[in-house]
């Protein structure tokens, strides 16, 4: 795909989106050693734009579906269960008084992740052409 095909078919996603692909463009993947620095440098409101995905956040599962990104939210889905098994075996097991607090806890962690995760995996998709079932790839924690 040359140049103008890129900017071309870029045209068609919205404005917020053309900002989080060039900049990913520009400084490669989060767990690049261009990235942070480019990215402390930007406004706060520019560093959540690009960082993370607030729609993500609050419907993840149904988000990643709708964007395509099926192979990463599935494993997203497996990771969430595998925890929620361990966590009620856990549970029954010691008779945790903390279990709903412990539960909250883990629901915005594994939201959070959503958040995290989803603009540069849509990145990969739509531009790379790279869809696998690894959701972390590229990122830095």
């Amino acid at each position: 795909m040359n140049t103008t095909d890129q900017v071309q078919s870029r045209s068609a996603y919205s404005e917020k989106w053309q900002q989080r692909f060039s900049f990913f463009d520009e400084h490669g993947a989060p767990n690049s050693p261009t990235f942070k620095p480019a990215w402390l440098k930007l406004p706060l409101k520019q560093r959540i734009k690009v960082n993370a995905n607030i729609i993500a956040f609050f419907f993840g599962p149904i988000y990643l579906f709708v964007l395509g990104l099926w192979k990463k939210n599935l494993t997203l889905i497996g990771i969430l269960l595998a925890i929620s098994i361990v966590s009620e075996i856990f549970y029954s097991a010691t008779n945790f008084a903390y279990a709903k607090q412990l539960d909250l806890a883990v629901g915005v962690v594994i939201n959070a992740l959503y958040a995290r995760t989803t603009n540069y995996a849509y990145y990969l998709k739509e531009i790379k052409g790279e869809q696998g079932w690894n959701p972390f790839k590229g990122m830095r924690w």
